[in-house]
């Protein structure tokens, strides 16, 4: 057997990706430690400043973006959402997978049609007068409510639930004596960890990214962390340097979420391959 090694146009291509895909970070960093003179420089300047501390603490003290309060209340609704999303796509991917009752290609197909809908575009009259009958406007579970569940995630984990559990595996379970609540918590959960991952970490990065919809049902006092830092721009100019630092915060929670979720990916992977 002969030992393969990579040729250079692939460490050239794999370079250049890497490049491009960390460049926007550094810039972010190099913008963020700077004064908003340097930001417009013409030549730019490609080294990071010495006002990063500052420019933080300006974002941190800025009275209009309520930067804090966003964070919290992103950290939030993206947690309540990505919980909610992975648990409900788990037990109904377990259901479809690996339950039989009657209906559960129809229901399946129901859920299917549901990502063809741009819930956004379609769905925010509709929701936005649910959300003032309810009184919920301007408050955190109007955020929250429309996202609990989604079809992309019970397709997802339907998917990975019939390739990572076979139907031997969980009538072995019946016949001794396990009900479908201990199979799902003792032999399905185990097994799907690494899908429940991947959804957890996609989830979790479309909630903290969202802008549309809290812009519409969130008051200027009570905003998520992306209308914070679209406030955090002057009445007549933009001070991109406060801009970028409070990029810089904002994503802090998502590396944190990323490393946190991608060590289960990796240890679920590993944890397969040591059974098999």
């Amino acid at each position: 057997m002969t030992n393969w090694s990579p040729t250079i146009l692939t460490r050239v291509m794999l370079a250049l990706a890497v490049f491009l895909s960390a460049f926007p970070l550094y810039w972010m960093l190099v913008i963020a430690s700077r004064t908003n003179a340097d930001a417009v420089a013409v030549p730019p300047p490609f080294l990071p400043g010495g006002n990063l501390g500052e420019n933080i603490v300006a974002v941190l003290n800025n009275e209009d973006a309520k930067f804090l309060l966003g964070l919290t209340n992103s950290f939030i609704v993206a947690t309540v959402v990505t919980v909610s999303v992975v648990i409900i796509s788990t037990l109904a991917g377990f259901s479809f997978a690996n339950l039989d009752f009657r209906g559960r290609n129809l229901l399946l197909v129901l859920v299917l049609l549901t990502m063809a809908v741009p819930l956004q575009q379609m769905g925010v009259v509709p929701l936005y007068r649910l959300m003032v009958s309810l009184e919920w406007t301007g408050t955190l579970k109007a955020v929250i409510l429309p996202y609990l569940l989604n079809g992309f995630g019970v397709f997802l984990m339907t998917q990975y639930t019939r390739q990572a559990v076979p139907m031997e595996l969980v009538e072995a379970a019946r016949v001794d004596g396990a009900a479908t609540l201990r199979i799902w918590w003792n032999v399905v959960l185990p097994a799907v960890r690494p899908g429940m991952a991947v959804l957890g970490i996609n989830t979790f990065m479309l909630m903290w990214n969202d802008f549309m919809w809290p812009l519409i049902v969130l008051t200027p006092d009570n905003p998520t962390v992306q209308i914070a830092i679209t406030s955090l721009n002057a009445r007549f100019s933009t001070n991109y340097t406060l801009i970028f630092a409070g990029t810089a915060l904002s994503i802090i929670p998502l590396i944190a979420v990323f490393v946190a979720f991608g060590r289960q990916i990796v240890g679920g992977l590993m944890e397969g391959a040591v059974k098999a």
